[in-house]
């Protein structure tokens, strides 16, 4: 029976000249001379043939990943691939929301170790405000304190400018961190999502017990939704890379390890700019007293932009042959 196994050891050779080919090219396939350029254009189509087949058979394994970037490298010699302005441009209108859709499952796991801690630590906070402050910063103490809901802080536009820069220098941080963890089997990844959960929950069940559950949404909602979403995101990448250690597939753990890391990065950079956004709505929309119903509108609209863009421009990249191969 056609397995995993019996597809990767029949067809690899194929994809490995189809690679070899490629650098060989550059960006000039004429380097390859006349049977250069007739081998390229079978190997590409053979590798297109087979990432039409992986894909119906073996949906979500790591190698229907290499194939896509095998094709992707192949096509982009054969139909001499646009400028680097332009294939920026497909970056982020494209090629990042397919790296984040294309590992369902680990976005949803990480979406879950986010999520999980955070309810249980602001019902644990909400009821046992005690043992729970504890665990709360310092700065963050002041969440029980009276506040009136819709009040600006009263912050001046240089502070509001500085605050911002500090709020997504740091939300790139946290992003990195949980990028990087994934080198440690993902250990430091999982820690990273559950500390957050933890602390935003106590936070926030803290807010809630002490009658500042509205002043506190408004503090957080506006940017909150986008700036948890990527850090899901992010988390989603170093989970991978973690996994790629853990389990490598048909591919040895070095080669494993390249593929993810590649795709990992370009998540991680396609993230950047949406924690820049987050952190100017917290910077200038947050502290300005707005009302509830604004940060909700806000919140809820960007989470909504960033997630539909996903569903949207995430779709895999339609498949340009429909070779069946002999099998």
């Amino acid at each position: 029976m056609f397995n995993l196994d019996q597809f990767v050891s029949d067809r690899a050779s194929t994809w490995t000249d189809l690679e070899a080919l490629v650098d060989r090219a550059g960006s000039r396939p004429s380097r390859l001379g006349a049977d250069g350029v007739r081998r390229l254009g079978e190997s590409y189509r053979a590798a297109a043939a087979d990432l039409a087949l992986a894909r119906r058979r073996f949906p979500g394994d790591p190698v229907v990943g290499r194939l896509e970037r095998v094709v992707q490298r192949g096509r982009q010699a054969v139909y001499n691939s646009p400028s680097s302005r332009t294939s920026v441009w497909e970056f982020f209108a494209n090629g990042y929301w397919r790296r984040v859709r294309e590992r369902k499952a680990i976005l949803a796991i990480s979406f879950l170790c986010l999520a999980v801690p955070t309810l249980l630590g602001g019902y644990w906070a909400w009821r046992d405000p005690g043992p729970a402050s504890g665990l709360a910063p310092s700065q963050y103490q002041s969440v029980t304190q009276p506040r009136t809901a819709g009040q600006s802080l009263g912050l001046t536009v240089d502070q509001e400018s500085t605050m911002a820069a500090q709020i997504f220098t740091n939300n790139i941080g946290v992003t990195f961190l949980a990028f990087a963890g994934g080198l440690v089997v993902g250990l430091g990844t999982l820690y990273v999502l559950l500390n957050n959960g933890v602390l935003i929950g106590v936070v926030g069940g803290l807010a809630i017990g002490a009658g500042n559950g509205r002043a506190f949404f408004e503090l957080v909602t506006a940017h909150g939704v986008l700036e948890l979403s990527c850090i899901i995101v992010s988390g989603a990448a170093g989970l991978r890379l973690g996994w790629s250690i853990i389990d490598p597939g048909n591919r040895t753990r070095g080669e494993a390890l390249r593929e993810e890391a590649r795709a990992a990065i370009e998540i991680v950079l396609g993230t950047a700019p949406w924690l820049v956004v987050a952190g100017l709505v917290e910077g200038f929309l947050t502290p300005s007293g707005t009302g509830l119903p604004t940060v909700l509108a806000v919140g809820v609209s960007l989470g909504a932009i960033f997630w539909g863009l996903m569903l949207w421009r995430g779709s895999p990249e339609p498949e340009p042959f429909r070779v069946e191969p002999a099998i």
